[in-house]
């Protein structure tokens, strides 16, 4: 028993350990130098911790400031309700669109924002494919404005909404349900007493989720850069760092309020759920089953989910398509053309080197990352290590730190003199890279890690140890063998995660060495529509390939025993 918890302790504090270099240090040294400008040796500043305060009086600042709230809180708002609205007629109502709905919802979530928004750029940019072929003279100037850019996001993150809130209505309180109608309640007031106050949780974190993913998105700002000039905190990072000279007080104010932003989010959602319980299965709860909707209503809920999805995902993606064949520019002046696949694929180099170095980074960060979310969910799931709240905690902070905050945190931590000289340098290379990857990488590997060895008890691997059986061996012959298919989806996971990381990619390449989203992303702010299209559908498609690949020869592999008995 002792050498039990002597050998789990150890897990449980190499974790912690390594988290708190990989997550806490980098976002420490943020908020340090936004405090302290110059402490870290990265810019100085007179002003010291004065320099916060600046962010009201700098014209840049206080726009770039007021567009990424005044963003976050329109998307979450707008995005939270078209969610739940979506979810609840999903759940309620069985009709053919629902499954369309269902897989753009998840393509939406995998897809990363800059592919999205570079094809809404090509779809009604002032020489796009709407004005030139659809003759929507005004599609630009709507488009590209706040509320345009509000429709876009809000069409790009509802699915944290819509996943979220139908995952929480699939079951229901029947017996309360029956005692509300037996009352006399109408079916409104039915949903508005009973079943919504018990979706709060779900609600909270569906605008969380919404508020996080929006106020720290890189890619939508990036990708439309070149036509319409909207700064936010994130870009306007990335500007403080790309600037002549590097203005690293400039970044640490920015990101500083950036995490402040963030931090007040979760506040306030904890603030609105309080200690309320919400808990309600019990032996009345039974599983929620669609109804076969009205002839009229049915039609209306399929024209309708079709539509979301040519919305969704037909109109950015068919736009890049045939951007990638167009000879200009503009589609106006459109005509067909191999030239940007073969310019791409064969003449110039730049996509293929960015692809192999954006594969290799991926499959390390992913190895990487598996083997410290495995030992994450092991300590969190078996172990009775003290600071395992903690470590569950640090798993999650990145997830709520966006990825331009966290490539920022890594040049502070690692661009030291004495580093260099203990030859630990770092900064200016891709391992940097495949470092902060891992980092955004654990919080999804440890949510899929986490719940799958949720479902294989304790005593199992209790009654193992009894037999004599190491660490090693219960890894070997008991977890290893039944989280086969849960092990595959967090690498895939991860490793997609990784290849279009835009914002980590961006901050921390190294001079002379590009990956596949700078490449992309770089000829998007260029105007080199066609060459950027054609890179996104060659690169993309074949990271997709990739991946649909990997599921499929894993298949046999990742049958379990559990899963054969089924």
């Amino acid at each position: 028993m002792g050498r039990k918890g002597r050998t789990e302790g150890a897990i449980g504090w190499i974790v912690l350990f390594v988290l708190t270099i990989l997550i806490i240090l980098p976002l420490g040294t943020v908020l340090l130098q936004a405090v302290k400008p110059g402490l870290l040796g990265e810019g100085s500043s007179e002003k010291g911790a004065s320099l916060l305060l600046e962010v009201f009086t700098r014209p840049l600042w206080s726009r770039a400031l007021k567009n990424s709230l005044m963003l976050g809180i329109c998307t979450t708002f707008f995005g939270t309700i078209f969610g739940a609205v979506l979810a609840n007629l999903r759940v309620k109502w069985d009709f053919k669109a629902g499954r369309l709905m269902d897989a753009a919802a998840w393509i939406l979530m995998i897809m990363p924002s800059f592919i999205i928004a570079q094809g809404w750029v090509y779809f009604a940019s002032g020489n796009g494919v709407a004005r030139a072929w659809l003759g929507w003279d005004g599609i630009s100037s709507m488009v590209f404005s706040f509320p345009g850019l509000v429709f876009i996001m809000v069409l790009n993150k509802f699915p944290f909404a819509y996943v979220t809130i139908k995952s929480s209505l699939e079951w229901k309180p029947q017996r309360l349900s029956y005692a509300a109608r037996v009352n006399g309640a109408t079916a409104w007031e039915e949903w508005k007493t009973v079943q919504a106050p018990l979706c709060i949780p779900a609600y909270c974190s569906a605008a969380i989720l919404i508020f996080m993913d929006t106020i720290g998105d890189f890619g939508l700002p990036s990708a439309i850069s070149g036509v319409y000039r909207f700064q936010t905190l994130p870009y306007a990072i990335y500007q403080a760092l790309y600037s002549s000279p590097i203005r690293f007080d400039m970044a640490g104010v920015l990101s500083f309020y950036l995490v402040l932003i963030i931090i007040a989010a979760m506040i306030l959602q904890y603030a609105v759920m309080g200690k309320k319980r919400f808990d309600f299965m019990d032996t009345g709860t039974v599983r929620t089953v669609p109804e076969r909707p009205p002839k009229a209503a049915g039609t209306l809920l399929n024209v309708t989910g079709a539509f979301l999805a040519f919305l969704t995902l037909c109109v950015p993606i068919g736009s890049t398509i045939i951007m990638s064949f167009s000879s200009s520019i503009s589609a106006s002046n459109f005509g067909f053309t191999l030239d940007n696949y073969k310019n791409v694929i064969l003449e110039s180099g730049d996509l293929l080197t960015g692809l192999r170095h954006s594969l290799g980074i991926a499959l390390a960060a992913a190895v990487l990352g598996l083997i410290l979310g495995f030992f994450v969910s092991y300590v969190m799931n078996y172990s009775d290590f003290a600071f395992k709240r903690v470590i569950d905690m640090l798993s999650l902070v990145a997830l709520a730190v966006p990825g331009v905050v966290l490539g920022i945190g890594y040049i502070f931590v690692w661009n030291q003199r004495w580093l260099e000289e203990l030859g630990l340098q770092m900064y200016g290379t891709p391992r940097l890279i495949i470092l902060a990857s891992v980092a955004a990488a654990i919080p999804v590997i440890t949510r899929v890690l986490t719940g799958g060895m949720a479902k294989i008890p304790k005593q199992m691997l209790f009654a193992a140890r009894i037999q004599g059986a190491g660490l090693s061996m219960r890894v070997k012959t008991i977890l290893l063998p039944l989280l086969k298919g849960t092990i595959v989806s967090a690498f895939l996971s991860a490793f997609g995660g990784s290849v279009f990381n835009l914002a980590i990619n961006t901050v921390l390449y190294p001079p002379n060495y590009t990956t596949l989203s700078v490449y992309i992303s770089r000829g998007v702010e260029n105007l080199e529509f066609g060459y950027s299209a054609a890179a996104t559908i060659a690169g993309g498609g074949f990271v997709v390939i990739l991946i649909l690949l990997v599921e499929c020869l894993t298949r046999n592999w990742k049958r379990s025993p559990e899963a054969s008995e089924e």
